[in-house]
Order: structure tokens, then sequence, then C-alpha cells
């Protein structure tokens, strides 16, 4: 009666085939988790994150669709490359030989990939596409190069899109990073930003990505950041010439007290103040600055209505790449200028009180609700709109202002000054200039003899870099910047779709958009809204025709585990830690935190698939926690679905034979309750499944189990044999080892995983209620709410429950009953 689940799960592991095409009989259904990175093994994130998709591709395809579930890797990127320094190692073999680790891995869990879709991002069949497609935005006017400040992160020796630094650090490396001016290529995705930010409302004349998280929607909104502002023209004293600042403020021109540059602004170019000078090359080094501090530029420029001059500072808050890297403060009312003014001792006038106060008291926090202009001539009197447009006009008529429209989102920087990422394809000639590589050229591949000893291997390399030119044949130089390895994830799902890993538009068609998608929130402004990019520069040029590339999106959460520490403040892992709590010793026992190696609080899922299986490793993943929410891990939990695997494997054995054709449409009484019951949860367990709420359709289940062990064997077994093939079936996308096990065990025909979802028996479903009166000797003492179409007994025996505790019902002498009005009870 022991269930074997270490050759069961192999048997079926070498079993199953998932491999699928275009069928235009079938819908489709297109299940994606977000691709793996390969790091040589996967942890808990991994095991959720894909054990959640098995379940949807699983479930759909029982459900008739045409589910196309495939898998690849994500395989560029710094980490081999740091790998191949460190070990002195071929990053290649060093990423196959983690994708071949990995893979034996993620077969373990039980996955129903298509296998033959596969694919690596490291791989010139692969890549060679993305060098056509940049070539294509180049002739588009999609890509371009130019100098530009960028942000440089010194640890990992590479650019950074502004998406990449956090909080002023490499999202990588924890760098601070710095501020350089390099020559880089770009996409233009600003050329998209309103078309990006109207899909994301829905306004497009596109599905809205209605089944986005809310979350991740507002995040995407807040990063294009479209703002409706003012460009302002002041006059510089002395000379004749304009600062032009952006504000979405114009109203509260009157409580300027300062003007801020940016340290790149071209305004500084010919300043000489050595304590300037010295500023911009401290502000050039990092950008991580909390506190707000500047330097006196020693420009001033002229009030545009009042009869005094304002000083112009070089400051570390001002960016370059927002608005016209120039503002003007207004301290009373932005927290940002009022903690630079009081450090340097700006003046601070409120413009704006409150609407039922006369004034208003600026200490150390500013006034920034609505409310009438005040301090500010003209203006006094009128609200904070009025005061906008009649400001806006009084410039305009002097050409001193003009409306234009901002964006937080800037163009991508794509150029990484690394070795393993894929060669951006383009010759410079002394005499041709800028040259695309000829596309019969593609794919240009890495060399292999490279030298990581000091910066970019490839601008190092002895020959690699030289070339000839396609134009005159004259001696030229490679780009030697590869692509950011975001390039290679903003389009691989389209890849997916096509047998020569490039886009194939008919396939693309069918196949697109993913109907669901999953992965960490923390891919919400980058991953997504590249690949949101991809999809209409590809358009644009021709290759696809989509708009949005993920119709549901689903972010899990975290997998979270305490944290331990012994005495010295080292971190334990947690088998560690419970082995010296057991020696006595003291250990400190943290919060809890999402398992990291840096903290140790990991726990290895091939341990536990090697000590309680595949299934029992799902199924704890799916049992306790929604998809999104952040889940805890704990031993006992894996104990706890472990013992329900093997319980359900024992009553199975022990209630065969199981009458896989058994038919109940006529049985009575408390059996028909159990199969009603039996069909309300699978009608339950089926919704549940439809919204991706996979704990609760675990938790029904579990239910259906419990209801199938309570019924009376001699006289349910063919109530039982039903709800045994029904558990059967729906256990499948969760626990499929055990499920296809004890389908066989039944004597089912042909594979679990290819017979159809079990219907509910919608008859079973249907229960109309109605109010009956309860009487005691004719008076009416209560009354109670049941299914109309109970017998006579059932009704007789629910009223004398519902008035037990009002009579002695052993001296009940007769019950009547009028279906659907009344029972009355004599005694």
């Amino acid at each position: 009666m022991e269930y074997d689940f270490k050759n069961v799960e192999k048997f079926f592991q070498e079993k199953w085939d998932f491999s699928t095409g275009m069928d235009s009989n079938k819908k489709k259904c297109y299940v994606l988790e977000m691709f793996p990175y390969p790091s040589g093994n996967i942890h808990m994130g991994h095991l959720r994150n894909y054990a959640i998709g098995d379940v949807i591709s699983r479930y759909k395809r029982a459900r008739g669709f045409n589910v196309f579930h495939p898998i690849g890797w994500d395989a560029f990127g710094l980490p081999a490359e740091n790998a191949a320094r460190d070990n002195k190692i071929d990053p290649a073999i060093w990423t196959q030989n983690n994708i071949s680790n990995m893979k034996k891995q993620l077969k373990s869990i039980g996955l129903s990939y298509n296998w033959e879709c596969e694919l690596s991002t490291c791989d010139s069949e692969y890549y060679k596409h993305e060098q056509k497609f940049f070539l294509s935005f180049l002739k588009n006017g999609l890509a371009y190069r130019k100098e530009a400040w960028v942000n440089w992160d010194p640890i990992d020796q590479t650019v950074l899109a502004n998406e990449q630094v956090v909080n002023g650090k490499g999202w990588r490396s924890g760098a601070i990073v710095e501020k350089r001016k390099l020559s880089q290529w770009f996409l233009k995705i600003t050329d998209f930003a309103d078309d990006l930010l109207a899909c994301i409302k829905g306004l497009n004349n596109v599905k809205a990505l209605n089944n986005w998280p809310e979350k991740v929607k507002l995040m995407q909104e807040q990063w294009i950041g479209r703002s409706e502002g003012f460009v302002i023209s002041f006059d510089i004293v002395g000379i004749n010439k304009k600062l032009e600042v952006f504000t979405t403020s114009p109203h509260s021109l009157f409580g300027a007290s300062f003007c801020a540059v940016a340290p790149q602004h071209p305004i500084l170019q010919d300043i000489t103040n050595i304590e300037v000078f010295k500023y911009i090359q401290d502000c050039g080094e990092s950008s991580e600055k909390t506190e707000k501090i500047g330097v006196y530029t020693g420009i001033n420029v002229r009030h545009p209505f009042l009869d005094e001059v304002l000083p112009v500072y070089v400051a570390n808050f001002v960016l370059m790449e927002c608005g016209t890297g120039a503002i003007f403060g207004c301290p009373a009312h932005d927290q940002r200028d009022l903690d630079f003014a009081r450090k340097y001792n700006l003046k601070v006038t409120a413009v704006i009180r409150p609407n039922d106060a006369e004034a208003v008291e600026i200490k150390d926090k500013v006034y920034i609700e609505d409310g009438i202009m005040i301090n500010s001539h003209f203006l006094d009197g009128l609200s904070v709109e009025e005061a906008k447009e009649i400001i806006f006009a009084k410039l305009a008529t002097e050409e001193r202002c003009r409306k234009e429209i901002n964006y937080r989102l800037h163009d991508w920087g794509i150029s990484r000054q690394r070795y393993w990422g894929c060669p951006i394809p383009i010759i410079y000639c002394k005499v041709c200039g800028t040259v695309p590589v000829p596309k019969e050229e593609l794919p240009v591949t890495l060399p292999t003899d490279v030298d990581f000893t000091s910066g970019n291997p490839l601008k190092s390399h002895s020959t690699w870099k030289y070339t000839n030119c396609p134009k005159c044949g004259d001696k030229a130089e490679r780009e030697t910047d590869t692509f950011d390895t975001f390039f290679e994830s903003s389009w691989y799902f389209a890849a997916f779709c096509s047998k020569d890993k490039g886009i194939d538009k008919d396939a693309c068609d069918y196949f697109l958009p993913v109907d669901y998608y999953i992965g960490g929130i923390e891919h919400a402004i980058l991953h997504l809204l590249y690949s949101r990019f991809f999809c209409r520069a590809l358009s644009k040029c021709g290759y696809l025709d989509l708009k949005e590339p993920f119709s549901n999106l689903i972010t899990q959460g975290m997998v979270c585990h305490t944290t331990y520490k012994d005495e010295k403040g080292n971190w334990l892992f947690p088998q560690e830690a419970k082995a010296l709590i057991q020696k006595g010793e003291k250990i400190e026992i943290g919060k809890l935190e999402k398992m990291s190696k840096s903290k140790k609080n990991i726990v290895d899922p091939s341990y536990i698939i090697d000590k309680y299986g595949a299934d029992t490793a799902r199924l704890f993943v799916l049992s306790d926690t929604p998809p999104e929410k952040d889940m805890k891990w704990s031993d006992e939990g894996i104990e706890g679905n472990f013992r329900y695997i093997n319980k359900l494997w024992r009553m199975v054995m022990q209630l065969k034979p199981i009458d896989i054709k058994c038919n109940n449409t006529a049985v009575q009484g408390e059996l028909l309750k159990y199969r009603k019951e039996l069909h309300k949860l699978l009608n339950g367990l089926t919704s549940d499944l439809e919204n991706c709420q996979l704990n609760c359709a675990v938790a029904k289940f579990r239910e259906m189990t419990n209801l199938i062990a309570n019924i009376e064997l001699d006289s349910g077994k063919h109530v039982i044999d039903e709800g045994i093939c029904i558990l059967i079936r729906v256990i499948e996308p969760f626990i499929p080892h055990l499920a296809e096990k004890l389908w066989q065990e039944i004597g089912g025909e042909g594979m679990l995983c290819d017979q159809s979802w079990p219907l509910s028996d919608n008859s079973l479903l249907t229960q109309e209620m109605v109010t009956m009166a309860v009487q005691i000797n004719g008076k009416l003492r209560t009354t109670i709410d049941v299914e109309s179409n109970l017998s006579i007994e059932e009704l007789k025996k629910l009223a004398a429950d519902a008035v037990a505790q009002k009579i002695d019902t052993n001296s009940i002498s007769k019950i009547y009953v009028i279906p659907g009005k009344i029972v009355n009870i004599v005694i």
C-alpha cells in the first residue's frame, strides 16, 4: 500500500509528450512563465512560478484548448562573464553546463513543457534575428546613436538604462551609479509613449490590459510619466541669453526664490568658478545624493514680473533628462525646494492659502493642497486653475511661455560594454561613417579567444574588431558594445512560435498574444514595458501585427523563510540553525524574508523532490496562498501535503475496483446529497481554475477527498466510484504523477492528461429555495429555508430539528406538510 513516488514520477516524466503546433480546429491557449537565467540550479521561486503555469496549462488542455507551453533560457548576461573571469572558463561552456543541469531539475518537477521549442538567447541562431531587427529599427528611424550622459556602473563596468538604476544604485551590483558622457545606441521607445500609456488605460482601440494587476499598470503609467506643463523663459542678467525651465506650476511663479540647473546643463559650459567646476565633477561621479545640495553658479536671471533677480544654482536633484534640465524653485509649495531653500537661506513666500483661511504658515512642511492665490499681484483671489491660465496667457503674449508635454520615459539606451551579449551589427569606417552589417553576413558572432582581465574583451581584441567596410572595402572597425540583455527577452515569446527561432508571422498570428504570462512583479517596468515597446516596433517594421504581447499577467509572490544567525552574527542555513538549536546553542531567529542565498534562508527544491516527491513540492507551493501573494515556507506544510498524497493513494487502493463508467442518475436520499455536494465542489473548483484561484481549487479537492471518504461503502459504492473518477481527473493539473498512476490503477484507458475535464451535472446544482412556516399545534414558531425538491420525510425531519429546543420531540404525535408552504407539528 506504500506509494512509490520515485519510480512513479520517473516513469511518467519519460512517457509524457506535450508537443503541439498550430491547429485551426482548436482554440489556442499560450501559457508562458518568464524564462529563467541559467544560474545552475532552480530555487523555490522557480518551482512556484512554473507550478502555477503548469496547472493552467494542464487544465486548459483538459478543456480542449490547443495549449502551447514552451521553455527557454535567458542566457546572456554578466554572471556568465564574471564566472568566466573568476573560474577561467568559456562563458558559453559555463552557460551550457548550467542549462543542462537546470533542464534536468525542471523535468524532475513534471512540467508539461513543449521541449521541442526550447531556445537559448546566447545561440547565434536566435540572436541573428535580433541583429536583423536592429537593422530594421535603424532603417525605420527607431534606432540611433548619440553622445549622451549615461548611468555608469563602476563595478559591472557598463552602462545602465534609467530603469536599471534603483535608488541611485546598479540593479545587479548595488554599486552607486556614476554619470558619464558616452556615444551610445538608443531605441526610440518615446515614439510610442502615448500609445503605451493609452493602452494601459484602455483608450487606444485595442484590448485593454484589464487582466493585468492594477499595481503593475500604475507602475508603468508612473514610469512613462506623462505631464502637461509649461516652458518659461527667464532672461539671464548681463548677457543676451535665456534660461528655459519646465514646470507644471506656472501659477507659483510669484513664490520663486531661485532657479536650479542640472550639472550637465549647457549654461555651465563656460563656467570658470572652481567651486562650481568641482561640484559638477562630484555630481558626475555619483547620482546617489539623498541630501539636496548645490552651488551658486554666479549666474542670475530676471523674474518675469517682479523687479528682482533670482540666483541660479547647480543642484543634484535637477536631472538633465527631465524637462529642460532647469527648474525654478518655489519653496513654500514644493518640499524639495523648501529643503534646498532652508539649507541656503533663500526666501520662502507662500502664494496659495487654504480656501477656509486667510493665510498659511510654512515651517518644515510645504502647503500642497488646492486653494486661493495670495502674494501674487494680478493673480490674487483666483483659484489655482484660473491662475494657471491667466499667467500662461500673459507670458505667452510676450513669447516667454509655451505649453509642452513632457515624459519621465526616455529612449532606451541599449549599448553595453560587455562581452557576453549579442554583438551590435554595426561597422565604423573613416570614409563611409556608420555602416550596418549586410544582412547576408549575419549573424555577427562572438570570438572565443578573449581576455577577461580588463574592461570589455571585445574592445581590446586583437583581430575580431578589425574588418573591412562593406561599402568601400577600406579598413574599418566593428562596434564593440553588445546589446542590453533585455533586448533578447523583449521578443522571445514570439520566437517560441517559430521553428527557426525568428518570427513566423503566420504562427505568431495564431499563438499570440500570450494568454497567461507568469512572473515576478519586479519586472513590471523593465521587461514588461520593453516587451510592449518591441511589439509596436516590430509591427511598424512589418514583422508582427500585434500591440500587446500578454493578455493575462499573473505576478506570483515570493517564497519566504525565517532567517537565522549565530552568536557572531553569521547567517545560517535553516538546517544548520535547527541542529544548533537542538544542541542548546543560542540562535537569533529573525523575521520572515524572501529566500536568498545571501541570508541563507533557502530550501533546495531538489532536496524536497528527492525526499518527498515532485507532487508534494508542487502541492505545497500551490496550496495555502493565492498565486499573487507571498507564501511562507514551513516544514509542517511539506509534511502535511506528503501525508495527503499518501492518504489519497491508500484510499483509492482500498476502494478498488472502481467502475469508471458508473451512472448515478437514479440515486435518492442521502446518496443524492453526496452527489449534489460532489458536483457543487466540482463546479466551484472549475470556477476557481478559470479565475486562477489555485489555492481555493486545492481546498475544494481536499474537501472532495473527505466527502468521498465519508460515503457509506456498502450502499454508496457507485457514488464513491463516480467521486473517485472526478477526483483523480481534477487533481491532475496539481499532482500529475499521482493522478496518472491512480488512473492507471483504476483501469483508465490512455494517459489521464489526454482525458477531458469532468463537467458538473447542472441538474444537481439547481437548488431553488423556498421558505416554509413551521407551526406547533397551528401556531407559527419559526421558518425554514429548504430546497424545493425535498421529500416529505426530509421536510418533516428538518422542521422537527428546527423546533427541537422548544418541545420534547418524543411528544410529537403527527406532522402535516403542505409542500412549499407549511409544516404543522401536532403534540
